[in-house]
């Protein structure tokens, strides 16, 4: 069997690792146990969060042990990595909640049977310490003035960082240690922006347990532009049905920019690379195709066989040219624009206020999406083969051209 390394490299995962020959020695030698942390900051998982999934499913397949952490103890301060700002603080029944759903998600992803993986919550040890022991201990082991370095702090100095967060790096790296202890865990995987926390844990192994371990950053979900992929006029691109449906998210895939179809498919599918260089090297209206494959895949994946049939063949039923949406009345429409903004130019709305006032009573839609931002901004992925579909109130609609 190749080594996972190889495969992870090959789909275009990798970003940084802390010794990347000792590690891929470790993966040819033995069955490694190895984690990935997921804070509870909603109810339920993101495409910011599918290319950790996808990861540690190679893995799995791969034979090694993942370690899935959800952080009932690390929500409690929040990761102030990317941040302009402070977290919302989350009440510890809201955190109780959003782990058990985390739970129910990553169980679509990973194999929990017979022992092949272990799902925990760092609020289990995190809670139980004691401040005094936990600074004698572990406190001793960081200087403030690395810890300052680190790239996720550097972004807060100007608006100010609270002792709160500054406390996470030193809650994710006893995470790692207490990891090794209690199961054996020689490896920490994530984004790439974990990059600072992930060494932390490595260095502190190191001292503490005197024990090499390793860390693994994966890149994170951007489109060809260096935007974050993932959002639609409704907010977030999630993981789960009831918040995005599954036919709003095979149409996000569908949509995707031409650039974006070949890391897409490397990260994001299972397909084999031949496939998907195949695919990805499809040119003009053909490279439909492989975007269709994608989405349909990718549905798959996180929705089941069914939902991603029944989405498939619902986008073929709106967008296929059967006739279903040439007697739709048509909008002129260009991306970067508003919504709200090119629906009133459009004469779709009387004015921007009964715009306004229909968004805010959740009644339009967009691509089958209920639209929730009164300023939303059309972007590329809105069209299919360039057009989009409105629906205002429950029976009209409109087909936005650009």
């Amino acid at each position: 069997m190749a080594n996972v390394f190889d495969t992870l490299k090959e789909r275009g995962f990798i970003a940084q690792c802390t010794n990347e020959k000792e590690l891929r020695e470790l993966f040819d030698k033995e069955r490694v146990t190895f984690y990935i942390g997921f804070d509870p900051t909603a109810d339920s998982l993101h495409a910011g969060h599918f290319i950790a999934l996808m990861a540690m499913a190679h893995m799995q397949r791969a034979g090694h042990r993942p370690i899935c952490l959800v952080g009932g103890g690390t929500g409690t301060v929040g990761d102030p990595t990317g941040r302009t700002d402070m977290r919302k603080m989350l009440t510890d029944e809201d955190i109780e909640h959003n782990c058990e759903c985390f739970k129910k998600q990553i169980a679509r992803f990973i194999d929990f049977s017979d022992g092949k993986a272990i799902m925990v919550n760092n609020g289990d040890w995190l809670r139980k310490l004691n401040y005094i022991d936990l600074l004698r201990d572990v406190g001793a082991c960081f200087t403030v003035n690395r810890m300052l370095a680190a790239e996720c702090y550097k972004q807060r100095w100007e608006k100010g960082l609270t002792f709160l967060e500054f406390n996470y790096m030193v809650m994710q790296a006893y995470d790692f240690l207490e990891l090794n202890r209690r199961y054996g865990c020689k490896l920490e995987m994530g984004g790439d922006d974990q990059w600072s926390n992930i060494i932390a844990g490595v260095e502190l192994n190191r001292r503490k347990n005197n024990v090499a371990v390793y860390g693994l950053t994966n890149k994170l979900l951007t489109k060809s532009d260096g935007k974050k992929m993932g959002k639609t006029a409704g907010g977030a691109l999630w993981l789960d049905a009831e918040k995005t449906s599954p036919y709003e998210f095979y149409q996000y895939w569908r949509n995707v920019d031409d650039a974006d179809v070949e890391k897409c498919l490397s990260l994001l599918t299972f397909l084999p690379m031949e496939e998907v260089h195949r695919l990805s090297s499809l040119e003009g209206s053909a490279i439909n195709e492989a975007k269709t494959v994608l989405a349909y895949e990718v549905t798959k994946i996180v929705h089941g066989e069914e939902e991603a049939n029944k989405a498939k063949k619902a986008a073929e039923a709106l967008f296929g040219g059967a006739g279903s949406t040439q007697n739709m009345p048509t909008v002129a429409a260009e991306t970067g624009k508003k919504l709200l903004d090119v629906l009133t130019a459009g004469k779709v709305f009387a004015s921007k206020s009964e715009g306004r006032r229909l968004i805010q009573q959740n009644g339009l839609s967009l691509n089958d999406a209920k639209v929730t931002d009164v300023d939303y901004i059309l972007q590329d992925s809105d069209f299919t083969d360039g057009e989009a579909i409105v629906k205002k109130g429950k029976k009209k609609y409109f087909k936005l051209v650009k």
